[in-house]
């Protein structure tokens, strides 16, 4: 059996996603040697609970080790693109999570970037860092997955095949992924998340709708590209006061907290996009399928496959439910293998197939590229408050 050697940048709350879905790949041997954090203390806890052979704070030296053959890159957004050009550039195979980049600010930037720079301006710089990584991507022997597991949800990839067979029209789309807020200290900041909660949590069902639409088009032998994006986004936790704040855990300082996006596709056909840092009960992730001859309706968490009702939570503190589920008092639906049905395993299995077998992952550079761009779009209509054209957007496809 093939034994795939990785490391993993990054010890917050996707590198245990990633290591659980390791430990669930099958056909190929996969051996976690190193993990990179700054925080050794976090990163020793999360090498103890998965079995990772050492920890270290230095990302070069890894690059250095000829044994790893897969770089995984779970840090902040900020460094995603940086960690995985320079890991392709020695050698190495890439997976990098969401999003693949985005606009950080410059050093002339007036500050909060958010709120003082064009979001033009940062469209521009976005187009031509993506151009830059489809080239480096395309010049190396190395592979780029993106890790975005909401296409490798097993409703999904059910609905791809449906897709397949059927050669429907999607007439029209609608994804969600909305929450109560994030964990992340520096969430409420552009200039460490590039955006809020589009960027944060709205790129999983856009990257879902993007990838199903070209599922469509290589069925349908067509070739549909993105037409024009209009967005509203918004701040509405400045309507409340600390009290009211008291149960969200987002604190925007200069992202925003609301976004709906609609996507208008070459072929007429529409997609809505839409995230909130304002929904409790836990995360609330789906995509909505309407075709011209049917309906599909993939819904990833909750499932309704678990549901509980406790009067108190007495001894259960160490035990999960759901993400951003606040109570474990009275009813609540509860996150049953989450690393399958949210798409971690799979999308896990697949890249390490990828590597051990030399073929191209459902999830590469097109789609992260594609992401970044219609979200960057999606903040250009919003703030200037009209329809963005694709066209206008001139980047390499």
């Amino acid at each position: 059996m093939r034994t795939v050697t990785v490391a993993i940048i990054g010890a917050g709350y996707a590198a245990h996603l990633h290591a659980r879905g390791y430990a669930k790949v099958h056909g190929v041997r996969v051996r976690i040697k190193t993990i990179v954090d700054l925080d050794t203390e976090r990163a020793q806890a999360v090498a103890d609970q998965y079995g990772i052979e050492q920890v270290s704070t230095d990302f070069q030296a890894v690059l250095a080790d000829d044994d790893i053959e897969v770089i995984d890159i779970v840090t902040p957004p900020n460094l995603h693109l940086q960690f995985a050009l320079e890991a392709l550039k020695a050698d190495k195979h890439v997976i990098c999570e969401k999003p693949l980049t985005g606009y950080f600010g410059e050093a002339e930037d007036a500050k909060p970037i958010g709120e003082k720079v064009d979001k033009r301006k940062m469209l521009e710089k976005v187009l031509q860092e993506i151009n830059d990584a489809r080239a480096v991507v395309q010049q190396s022997n190395k592979k780029f997955f993106y890790a975005e597991n909401y296409i490798y949800s097993p409703n999904v990839l059910k609905a791809a095949e449906i897709i397949r067979h059927k050669k429907h029209k999607l007439l029209f789309m609608k994804g969600e992924e909305s929450l109560r807020g994030s964990s992340s200290p520096v969430a409420g900041m552009w200039e460490k998340t590039g955006g809020g909660t589009l960027m944060r949590v709205g790129c999983h069902p856009l990257s879902g709708v993007l990838w199903l639409k070209q599922v469509e088009a290589k069925a349908r032998g067509e070739v549909i590209t993105v037409e024009s994006v209009v967005a509203d986004t918004g701040n509405i936790a400045t309507s409340l006061n600390d009290y009211e704040k008291r149960h969200l855990t987002s604190d925007p300082i200069d992202v925003e907290d609301f976004a709906n996006v609609t996507i208008t596709f070459s072929d007429d056909t529409k997609a809505v996009i839409m995230a909130s840092d304002h929904v409790f009960g836990g995360t609330k992730n789906y995509i909505e399928l309407y075709a011209n001859d049917g309906v599909m309706m993939c819904k990833i968490t909750p499932t309704n496959n678990m549901e509980t009702y406790f009067l108190d939570e007495d001894g259960l503190d160490e035990v999960y439910f759901s993400e951003m589920l606040e109570e474990k008092t009275g009813w609540n639906q509860l996150f049953v293998a989450e690393e399958v049905l949210r798409g971690y395993t799979y999308e896990l299995q697949d890249f390490m197939e990828s590597v051990a077998f030399d073929r191209e992952p459902l999830s590469g550079i097109d789609l992260a590229c594609e992401t970044v761009k219609v979200i960057y779009a999606a903040y250009v209509s919003a703030s200037e408050g009209r329809t963005f054209h694709m066209n206008e957007a001139m980047v390499k496809r």
